[in-house]
């Protein structure tokens, strides 16, 4: 799950799994709450401050496809005034990763804003060559782009990557972020396993995961529309990342300013039937 534009993840597809842990495919329900804070700002910028909390459910299976709530409310300090920010998503991906249902509403100071909702899908599902993206709000339109993954293949990729020791790649990315109209580039550098600290603040929302061992991991997003060539990705994200999908320890760079997003409950849900049950 990416964080949209103060707003969203793809790449927070954070997944948890029961105590025992899952492998990359095993995605399990859960509920993560991060508590935000400012970690730097330029002057150019103008933000002094930042407070708030980000939501994130995960629901579904392979067999079902997967379901994702998210919530990010911010409150954004400026010289001049404090503004109240509240981004609501849905979205529904099929469990092979061919089509994404996406609903985003946000919210300035508890008045709507914007809203967005459309379809994409992967065609032809036998050998894609494209993404068709078909938008129903804020207006009727069609959009056709590169093929691409969605969210929870996004984060698949990564954890297949991880576990076969890699530690750098690069692939593309469609999240239905800003106004769903282009598929990202994503660069992702896979740091090495290690175990967290006994003083880590983070350890009590992770309770039965505390002793398991975890990935650095750096994600940085590049515009593909971005006919200039600039090098410099358009936002980027760093956590740690579990065997079994859960994700801590956010730090999220938007490059005139970044925030930090610490682990603070985790809900683990029931384990979905498998597809033969």
């Amino acid at each position: 799950m990416r964080i949209v534009r103060l707003a969203l993840p793809a790449f927070l597809s954070a997944i948890p799994a029961t105590v025992v842990p899952a492998h990359a495919g095993a995605l399990i329900p859960h509920r993560a709450v991060y508590d935000l804070t400012l970690d730097e700002a330029s002057d150019r910028s103008g933000i002094t401050g930042i407070t708030g909390r980000m939501v994130y459910e995960f629901n579904g299976s392979a067999c079902e496809g997967y379901t994702v709530t998210f919530r990010f409310v911010t409150q954004i300090d400026t010289a001049d005034l404090s503004r109240v920010t509240d981004q609501q998503t849905t979205t529904y991906e099929d469990g092979d990763g061919e089509s994404f249902r996406f609903v985003t509403r946000s919210f300035v100071d508890e008045a709507l804003d914007t809203e967005l909702r459309g379809t994409a899908r992967l065609t032809p599902a036998s050998k894609p060559d494209a993404t068709v993206v078909s938008i129903e709000k804020p207006e009727t339109q069609e959009i056709r782009l590169a093929a691409t993954q969605f969210p929870t293949q996004h984060l698949l990729e990564l954890l297949k990557k991880a576990e076969s020791g890699e530690t750098f790649y690069e692939t593309t990315l469609f999240d239905a972020s800003d106004k769903a109209d282009q598929v990202m580039t994503t660069t992702v550098i896979i740091g090495r396993e290690a175990k967290a600290s006994a003083n880590d603040p983070e350890q009590k929302a992770l309770a039965p995961m505390a002793e398991e061992p975890f990935w650095p991991v750096d994600v940085a997003y590049f515009d593909m529309k971005d006919e200039q060539g600039e090098e410099l990705p358009t936002y980027r994200i760093s956590f740690k990342l579990y065997e079994n999908g859960v994700t801590r320890d956010l730090v999220m760079d938007y490059g005139d300013f970044s925030m930090t997003g610490r682990l603070v409950d985790l809900a683990l849900f029931d384990e979905p039937l498998s597809c033969t049950e």
